[in-house]
């Protein structure tokens, strides 16, 4: 059994415009990679990461305290302490969170941690590509890892097309 107390984490900040959050993360202390778990808290009037959704992996939020608001592609929900919000790896689980309320927004999410995966965030017209370290995790050992705009995509044989090399 892999066992870590949250009091024994150091909290990472995170801001950037409205996004601002702190995050510890759980599942990172253990050895179990399978799956991802963080403690997030966000202050009055701040967001959490871009409204997003995976190809690979599916998440999923607990709220412990506070209200806010979740973005889902259904429109705006209020969500409150004792909330579980589930978030599959597809188009319909695209998400992000709103604390409009006077408190901090404190919740517990977690994840698969499949790998490669693709993040695709609808407001900016980008992709994440991830290979050899999901979203999430410790990103030291990716292979590939990058944000494109959606229309930046080229051709199949785009330089491919040299007779050069026979490998």
């Amino acid at each position: 059994m892999e066992h870590v107390n949250e009091r024994d984490i150091a909290w990472n900040d995170v801001e950037r415009g409205e996004t601002r959050f702190r995050r510890k993360r759980l599942g990172g202390e253990t050895d179990v990679d399978e799956i991802g778990a963080s403690l997030y808290e966000l202050p009055p009037e701040a967001a959490s990461w871009p409204y997003h959704f995976h190809l690979a992996n599916a998440e999923a939020v607990y709220v412990l305290a506070g209200r806010g608001l979740l973005r889902t592609p259904d429109g705006e929900t209020r969500v409150e302490p004792g909330d579980y919000c589930a978030f599959p790896a597809d188009p319909g689980g695209a998400h992000r969170f709103y604390n409009d309320g006077d408190e901090p927004l404190r919740f517990l999410a977690v994840s698969t941690m499949q790998d490669p995966d693709v993040t695709v965030y609808p407001d900016s017209e980008k992709i994440g590509v991830y290979g050899g370290a999901p979203p999430g995790g410790d990103g030291a050992e990716r292979v590939v890892s990058g944000y494109f705009r959606r229309g930046d995509d080229v051709d199949y044989w785009d330089g491919e097309e040299s007779d050069s090399s026979h490998g």
